[in-house]
């Protein structure tokens, strides 16, 4: 038993680890925008979404449930501790990469690509949930689609609305919106990503037998909350200069329809317990605004390389997690 709980215990400081960089690897989803176009200052920016995240993600457990639960079947799995050590490590060190290099890759697609990898590393394909499965991809597929088409008719509306408006007036209000959008997407932001460490801690405590069911314990909800709060206090800086300024030049009324088009769908995939790509969706809003403003005002070419970490971060997260999966068997199983 002395084993179980030390194994648990580096499964849980994994987890925080993970939402600890989760937070500072997607502040810039949350306040990119608002950043960009001088509403929020960077440092004002930070602790709202801090603040903003921490509530949303006691908000929700449905999400938690879903990664807990849909990937594979905990309670059938031998070693699922070593498996989600695995997973949380493959996922850490794609997200560090890519935060360096600051690309916007999505951490939603580190840790679902990682427990993949891992389980079937340990247990073979038959032990991955294919129906489950199967949902998660099809979520993190669409929503960027959805969010794209809801952010190119937001900022389509606006157009129309405000064709004969004074361009320094609609600024100015639009500036002080974004400080409510800001917020809002922090808020979603933190419904939904931070609910997927919740998820893995409570996929480890039903593997080791520690509890029956996918419920998540408050001490869980609390530990990863504060882990998310404290990594998106610090920042990060590399991958909001991308999202603020790279893609395209970003204005008041711009920034505005993203984040809300953005936060709008985050928050129906959370009510209805699916987890997505919080960076996907806000990257993908902000390609449909720019779009509605002037098709060539977007830099296509960032865009494009932005959506070609998207399409190599699942299977290289599962590589990475299956190998290290592998190691553990081989020193410690």
């Amino acid at each position: 038993m002395d084993t179980v709980f030390i194994v648990m215990a580096i499964v849980v400081f994994f987890a925080l680890a993970f939402d600890f960089i989760n937070g500072f690897h997607d502040t810039a989803n949350a306040i990119a925008t608002s950043v960009s176009t001088r509403a929020l200052k960077p440092r004002t920016a930070i602790i709202l979404a801090s603040v903003m995240n921490f509530i949303g993600a006691l908000s929700f457990t449905g999400v938690a449930k879903t990664i807990g639960g849909s990937v594979a079947n905990p309670a059938t799995l031998q070693n699922g501790e070593e498996i989600v050590i695995a997973a949380l490590l493959g996922a850490i060190i794609w997200n560090l990469v890519t935060w360096w290099f600051g690309i916007p890759s999505s951490s939603s697609h580190a840790l679902i690509g990682g427990l993949s990898g891992a389980v079937i590393s340990a247990a073979g394909f038959g032990a991955i949930n294919a129906s489950g499965f199967t949902d998660i991809i099809k979520a993190l597929i669409f929503s960027p689609f959805i969010a794209f088409a809801i952010g190119f008719t937001l900022m389509w509306i606006l157009k129309k609305v405000f064709a004969r408006a004074n361009p320094h007036q609609i600024n100015k209000g639009f500036r002080t919106g974004q400080i409510l959008t800001a917020a809002f997407q922090a808020f979603t932001h933190g419904t939904n990503d931070a609910q997927k460490a919740m998820g893995i801690i409570t996929f480890a405590l039903v593997s080791a037998g520690l509890q029956d069911t996918l419920d998540v314990p408050l001490w869980v909800k609390l530990s990863a909350a504060t882990a998310m709060a404290l990594g998106t206090s610090v920042g990060g800086w590399k991958i909001i200069k991308t999202m603020g300024t790279k893609i395209f030049k970003i204005e008041p009324v711009n920034g505005f329809a993203a984040d809300l088009g953005a936060a709008s769908v985050i928050l129906t995939a959370t009510m209805i317990h699916f987890p997505v790509s919080t960076t996907h969706v806000i990257t993908s809003s902000i390609l449909g605004v720019g779009s509605a403003k002037r098709f060539s005002a977007v830099k296509w070419g960032v865009a494009g390389r932005i959506v070609m970490s998207w399409i190599i971060t699942i299977p290289i997260s599962m590589l990475l997690a299956a190998l290290i999966f592998q190691f553990i068997k081989w020193v410690w199983l």
